[in-house]
């Protein structure tokens, strides 16, 4: 399935930009009570959206695929990256953890979806894991014990969005973005929300959450959101998941000119590799699009000669004289 230009690029660039905008955010609040608000001001910002545009929203079994989307895209994503983010973990590397979603995917939608991973593919996935490896490696063996446990959290994270991005695709394809989207964060905020209040939360920066939580509820939430359920339900899981691969050198850009995180010369190099994994898995979407067409032309033309034979066969047998007994 293809997916459109214009939708992907602004879900690039705003699912790039969350990165930075989250590290700023754990550094004004606690995670789980940053969670716990934006996730509550979506729910109620896109309930009214859906509520004013008289969308439909998901009912009976509908509904629990949606919440399970919602715990698996919203908590245990996010929960994971801003915990990793709270641990020192740099935006980018993250990006670059989450990057991985085609990999993730990949591996899950083989037996949730039946898909099977082309050769050409397959080669794009392990030049993927190169990428997070070359950023994240260093890191590590540098500072094992916050580095190791920020980049499990980002892993966690990564599960979570490339489960959620399958079962939504499963499950949730004729479900209402913006209805879905809202039920999500309203399920969402309920686990996060307990967890704030029963650990020690801070709020050491007032002011800078005062802009943080509202730009993520807009920007994250309701549109960056509700592309990547629109994408998912158009082009499918795998393809969206591919996305991912561009967010890295965005978010690199960003948290450079947001937090001062200047791009080492491993990033740089899980940057190009990562974009080079997009290239080869592209090509073999390309390769198989052209196949596909080939086949039906293959199959329009064959049908067309048989039609003709069939044809000519029947003119000369009715132009064959009658012969009288």
């Amino acid at each position: 399935m293809r997916i459109p230009v214009g939708p992907s690029t602004l879900f690039v660039v705003l699912w790039a930009f969350a990165y930075p905008l989250g590290a700023l955010g754990v550094g004004a609040m606690s995670p789980m009570l940053l969670l716990t608000c934006r996730f509550a001001g979506s729910a109620v910002a896109m309930t009214a959206l859906a509520l004013a545009t008289r969308r439909r929203f998901p009912r009976g079994r509908a509904l629990t695929h949606v919440a399970v989307v919602g715990l698996l895209t919203q908590v245990t994503q996010f929960g994971g990256i801003y915990l990793g983010l709270q641990l020192g973990v740099p935006a980018v590397i993250t990006a670059l953890v989450i990057a991985l979603n085609p990999v993730a995917t990949a591996v899950l939608a083989r037996p949730m979806l039946g898909e099977r991973i082309g050769r050409r593919r397959l080669i794009g996935i392990l030049i993927g894991v190169a990428a997070v490896s070359a950023a994240c490696i260093p890191r590590i063996v540098a500072d094992a014990d916050a580095m190791g446990a920020a980049v499990a959290l980002a892993l966690v994270a990564l599960i979570g969005v490339a489960a959620g991005g399958i079962h939504q695709q499963r499950f949730c394809a004729d479900v209402d973005p913006i209805a879905s989207n809202a039920v999500q964060f309203a399920i969402a905020a309920v686990p996060v929300a307990v967890i704030a209040v029963a650990t020690p939360q801070s709020v050491p920066d007032p002011a800078r959450a005062a802009w943080v939580v509202p730009t993520m509820i807009v920007l994250s939430s309701m549109v960056a959101t509700t592309l990547f359920l629109r994408l998912v339900t158009a082009a499918g899981a795998s393809a969206t998941s591919m996305l991912f691969t561009l967010i890295p050198s965005v978010a690199a850009l960003l948290g450079w000119a947001l937090l001062g995180e200047r791009p080492d010369l491993w990033i740089v190099l899980g940057i190009a590799l990562a974009a080079t994994s997009l290239v080869v898995a592209a090509r073999k979407e390309v390769g198989g699009i052209r196949h596909e067409r080939a086949m039906v032309v293959g199959k329009t033309v064959s049908s067309a000669i048989s039609r003709s034979r069939i044809s000519v066969s029947h003119d000369q047998r009715s132009d064959q004289p009658l012969m009288n007994d």
